[in-house]
């Protein structure tokens, strides 16, 4: 176990001694000391893509950037794991509609784990392994040093919702009269809230700050370039994979969380009896197992649990199951969007959201994480915000069922957007 520092050196070392002008792939990996922030030191290169996501569990994260090979949907990157060493993970996001991906091998990896923390350096040629090497002794030569992260502090200048608050409920009860026509029984609608400031705002120090107030979420950043990036505190799985088992969850039906634990308690208690959100919880899980169908040995569905969070409380159900085949491309392909996002059936709810939602979803609502061929993992990506120098676009959304009402909607997606929109600027909700 060595210092950063050392690390950096050793792997330099290792590059110079590659001599092989034949095609492969080759990791070279340091243990290193636990010290330091690794989102600081991410934050301080200027190489891109910059990909940084933390365990819900708090019990692993990632730095990772630069990249060796990109893909730009799940097809292309499936074929690239199936070739790969079984512990080589590709990192990304998927769309909401699944039909766009931005997935890359990174070049370098700063790994945490219970484990201990790990440098990991990935070389990858079709031609020359050699020549591989040479591009990555420029690329740690290029490597900055890591420096502190500014709170974010910016005067906000304009706020806009879309769709506004008329426009809302007009949209409400257009899914509302669909679904009392029989068109489908869930559509979960959302809004962006688009905030102008007075400067640039850091996507990394937005991140650094939502994770020391939003528990019990992943946390995740996926930077493009020094200038557009896509982050978020979300707190729901799309699903784990190892080896063959599939673990998934229906996290769906809300409350208000509260500081005071009586008075979350007390939210609680209401959520788990309320029989509107008992039957958006369940019409999430009958779609995952409705889709499941054919892909999995068996099927396991575990009693409903309150997951608190900071602004929040969400009903969620796991649910457990042995893949015949271990595919993420399957996996992604039958389980995004769920109805926890989209709606029930998928197909008119997805219509519907096409049809009458103003805006593109783009990444909100899609998925975030890895694949390898020994374990894969994605979380939806909620509770999210597209970065664009001063400009942010906040994401939320709510489920929207028999029963539902415009007025409280709106309350549940403030509640959302608060997760990020109050460490912004106390006008930004």
């Amino acid at each position: 176990m060595v210092a950063f520092s050392a690390a950096l050196n050793q792997l330099r070392n290792e590059l110079q001694q590659i001599a092989s002008r034949q095609p492969g792939y080759r990791r070279l990996s340091v243990r290193i000391a636990d010290s330091g922030d690794a989102l600081c030191w991410l934050n301080a290169q200027q190489c891109w893509p910059q990909l940084w996501w933390q365990h819900r569990n708090g019990k692993e994260s990632v730095a990772a950037c630069g990249e060796v090979q990109h893909f730009s949907d799940i097809q292309q990157a499936q074929r690239a794991v199936n070739r790969l060493p079984a512990d080589w993970r590709i990192w990304g996001a998927n769309d909401f509609s699944a039909g766009q991906s931005y997935l890359f091998l990174p070049r370098i990896v700063w790994r945490r784990s219970e484990t201990g923390c790990q440098l990991q350096l990935h070389l990858c040629s079709d031609s020359s392994l050699y020549e591989d090497a040479q591009h990555a002794l420029q690329f740690l030569a290029d490597l900055q040093p890591s420096r502190p992260l500014a709170p974010p502090d910016a005067s906000l200048l304009v706020s806009q919702h879309t769709p506004d608050r008329a426009g809302w409920s007009r949209l409400i009860d257009q899914a509302l009269t669909a679904i009392a026509a029989g068109e489908m029984d869930k559509v979960v609608l959302a809004r962006v809230t688009d905030l102008c400031f007075s400067r640039e705002i850091s996507a990394a120090a937005l991140l650094a700050a939502s994770r020391r107030v939003n528990h019990c979420c992943y946390h995740y950043m996926l930077a493009f370039d020094g200038h557009h990036a896509f982050i978020g505190s979300s707190p729901e799985r799309l699903y784990l994979r190892q080896q063959s088992e599939l673990l998934t969850e229906a996290l769906a039906g809300t409350v208000a969380s509260d500081a005071d634990d009586s008075e979350a308690a007390r939210h609680a208690d209401w959520l788990r009896q309320d029989d509107k959100n008992q039957r958006e919880n369940l019409l999430v899980v009958d779609d995952i197992c409705q889709r499941l169908q054919g892909m999995v040995a068996g099927l396991e569905v575990m009693p409903a649990e309150v997951v608190r969070l900071r602004n929040v409380q969400h009903l969620r159900r796991r649910i457990h199951g042995e893949l015949r085949q271990r595919s993420d491309e399957l996996c992604l392909s039958h389980l995004q969007p769920t109805a926890a996002v989209a709606g029930f059936p998928r197909q008119p709810a997805r219509e519907f959201i096409a049809r009458y939602e103003p805006f593109t979803r783009q990444w909100y609502a899609g998925s975030l994480g890895y694949l390898s061929r020994q374990k894969s993992e994605f979380c939806v990506s909620l509770r999210c915000a597209l970065i664009d120098d001063r400009r942010v676009r906040l994401y939320a959304g709510a489920g929207i069922v028999a029963g539902s009402d415009a007025q409280q909607e709106w309350q549940e997606i403030d509640n959302k957007a608060a997760a990020l929109a109050t460490l912004l600027s106390e006008d930004s909700r």
